[in-house]
């Protein structure tokens, strides 16, 4: 059975900053070169037939980093912007800890985790599903059909976003999901795209969500 590999991006620059990088562009750090070199690795011994990513530049220098550590120069890859992280719109750029001390705990992790809230001029975890969902179903669903194996690498928010889906994770569940730094997560679906059996691999990092 085909399967269907998951990958966060590693740690850009303004990952490291404690900055909300949404759709502005940043490179990895030397770092988040060295972790995605790591992720690849982790995956060595899985074939990839396609390969998916962002548009983001740090998405898609973590998924040439894994190939590229492997060899696997010859995979097919498709960049999409509806797999791009979450919109951050006002809080783009803006110090993650900084905002934690004026919205509080609560606030905070309301703004960060929950499937509908909103963000000044940017988007919700919903509106994000509403795009990278449908692409999953027309795009990448269809390789894993054609059984081939798939590697996925997007965004803390878009990946929570398909895991959602995959997972059949309800609204307000999907608040205590986190899709980590160095996470790697292995499916097998069913013919929607659908949750049948999933492992998951943790590359170590001192990166924080």
């Amino acid at each position: 059975m085909a399967q269907l590999i998951l990958a966060r991006h590693h740690e850009s620059e303004w990952n490291k900053l404690g900055k909300w990088t949404g759709l502005r562009d940043r490179h990895l750090t030397p770092y988040g070169f060295e972790k995605s070199a790591e992720m690849g690795r982790a995956i060595a011994g899985i074939r990839i037939d396609k390969a998916f990513a962002s548009m983001k530049v740090r998405a898609i220098e973590t998924l040439a980093s894994m190939l590229d550590e492997t060899d696997r120069f010859d995979v097919p890859t498709e960049h999409a912007a509806a797999l791009n992280e979450r919109d951050y719109g006002d809080y783009t750029g803006k110090d993650k800890w900084q905002m934690h001390e004026i919205l509080g705990e609560n606030e905070w992790n309301r703004l960060r985790r929950e499937w509908d809230y909103p963000v000044p001029n940017g988007e919700t975890l919903k509106d994000v599903y509403n795009r990278a969902v449908p692409y999953y179903k027309e795009h990448i669903v269809s390789e894993l059909a054609r059984g081939n194996n798939v590697l996925v690498v997007a965004h803390g928010n878009s990946l929570r976003a398909l895991v959602k889906y995959i997972e059949r994770i309800s609204d307000a569940d999907i608040a205590h999901v986190e899709f980590p730094f160095g996470g790697i997560y292995i499916y097998e679906t069913d013919a929607n795209g659908y949750m049948l059996a999933k492992r998951e691999i943790l590359v170590p990092s001192e990166v924080h969500a």
